[in-house]
């Protein structure tokens, strides 16, 4: 809810029709009859949302609003006119206006749904900043996120395609970060200060998927109460990151394709074009190529999607990462929960590097937040919860060593858990869609 309407109308009635409408709904209300009494008001209080008569005595909606705006920039302005004055209304949403109202109202329903869109719209943005600023905070440096070896290279793709408006397609095994480089690409890039929007495809059903990603129109489908603006209108100017693109359907596929062939969609149950100018970042942790080959994903999306190719390394590919990995986390969660965790004993140490991280990144991130909330003054072995395999495990090949640790660990997580794979994925740091390929995979 906004935490403060204000509404400005010479006309007594309306306005009291307005406020009592407002607070019933739960909102926070003050009044003003004039256009200077409502400038009085926004100077000393704090208005997310301005409702104004267009015609008023002396000062007008529309003056109003230019001086208004100029000391809450950020609030959202919502105009009354008279029935028959659209060109009036288009006018004001051209100077800024967010809606409008025609009177007399039809009925009290329509107040109530303009109000709780343009809130609910206020509220998105409002996010999208609070992740823009947490992304200055909670964002690991980029030698934290570079760091070994194997990540030079990929270090020296980011830096280059970041600035450009180039389709990025970051590929590699659950939990290596692939999410942190797209934000990475997004924060180097000239629409760092744009939003950065990420949508997790394998969490939605296809028509979920669809009104996440395109929104939808008032009365679209059964619950559309109200219109809803899609990820794409909310990442305009900035970037989109879709998670686990080789998991949507065919029928999004061919819709995908289209926006980034036009750069242009319609909302579901709309028919008007809608154009975004949005950076599109992809991630997949299945071999995409195979998909098109086994026909389950459209090639000419895939060439579309796969301009600037990405791939990650695993964790157990850069084991110089792991300290300073574990240490970041550390520092993060300490702060975070209140606790004055010193550091790692030498026991807690060696086990972190001895361990083979088939939940890569995620998964140290995972057990180092968990251990800092067990630990005291410092980190040890016990509070990291991790099996190390025994020589005759290690005596094996590599790739069935990793494949045995991999079975034995989800093994043990499912027992842990009572056998709760969702619980179960979010200990390993993977996607259910993963854990339930991999039980199947092992016979479990």
């Amino acid at each position: 809810m906004a935490k403060s309407i204000l509404i400005v109308d010479d006309d007594r009635t309306i306005r009291s029709f307005i406020s009592l409408i407002l607070k019933e709904q739960g909102y926070e209300v003050d009044e003003a009859e004039n256009g200077s009494k409502a400038l009085e008001l926004i100077k000393s209080g704090s208005y997310e949302l301005v409702i104004t008569d267009l015609k008023m005595p002396g000062m007008s909606g529309i003056e109003l609003m230019k001086e208004g705006r100029k000391i809450i920039p950020g609030a959202k302005w919502i105009i009354i006119t008279a029935y028959g004055s659209i060109n009036n209304a288009v006018e004001a949403m051209k100077l800024g206006a967010t809606d409008y109202l025609s009177k007399p109202f039809s009925s009290p329903d329509e107040l109530r749904h303009v109000v709780a869109r343009v809130v609910k719209d206020t509220e998105s943005e409002q996010r999208i900043n609070l992740l823009t600023e947490e992304l200055g905070k909670n964002f690991p440096s980029v030698d934290k996120i570079f760091l070994g070896k194997k990540m030079a290279d990929i270090k020296k793709l980011v830096t280059d395609v970041a600035p450009t408006t180039a389709t990025v397609l970051i590929t590699g095994q659950s939990g290596t970060g692939k999410e942190l480089i797209a934000k990475s690409i997004h924060q180097m890039s000239p629409r760092k200060s744009k939003p950065f929007i990420a949508v997790h495809c394998a969490a939605l059903s296809e028509t979920l998927l669809e009104s996440e990603l395109f929104g939808h129109e008032k009365g679209a489908f059964t619950g559309a109460a109200s219109l809803r603006k899609g990820r794409f209108e909310l990442a305009d100017t900035g970037t989109l990151f879709l998670d686990e693109i080789g998991e949507i359907s065919q029928t999004i596929q061919v819709k995908l394709l289209r926006v980034i062939q036009e750069r242009t969609f319609e909302r579901v149950g709309g028919h008007r074009p809608i154009s975004v100018d949005v950076r599109i970042i992809t991630s997949t942790n299945r071999d995409l190529k195979n998909e098109v080959d086994e026909g389950r994903f459209r090639e000419d999306l895939y060439y579309r999607l796969n301009v600037f190719p990405v791939k990650l390394p695993a964790l157990i590919e850069r084991p110089e990462a792991i300290l300073p990995l574990a240490e970041y986390f550390l520092a993060r969660y300490s702060a975070e929960f209140g606790k004055k965790v010193s550091g790692f004993t030498e026991d807690a140490l060696e086990l972190l590097k001895s361990y083979h991280w088939p939940g890569n990144i995620r998964e140290l991130q995972n057990v180092i937040e968990r251990a800092v909330i067990l630990a005291g003054n410092e980190i040890d072995a016990h509070h990291l919860k991790l099996d190390v395999p025994q020589d005759g495990e290690l005596a094996l090949t590599k790739d069935k060593a990793l494949k045995s640790i991999e079975r034995d660990t989800i093994v043990k997580t499912l027992s842990e858990t009572g056998g709760n794979r969702k619980k179960t994925a979010d200990i390993l740091g993977i996607s259910l869609r993963t854990l339930q390929y991999r039980i199947k995979e092992y016979g479990l």
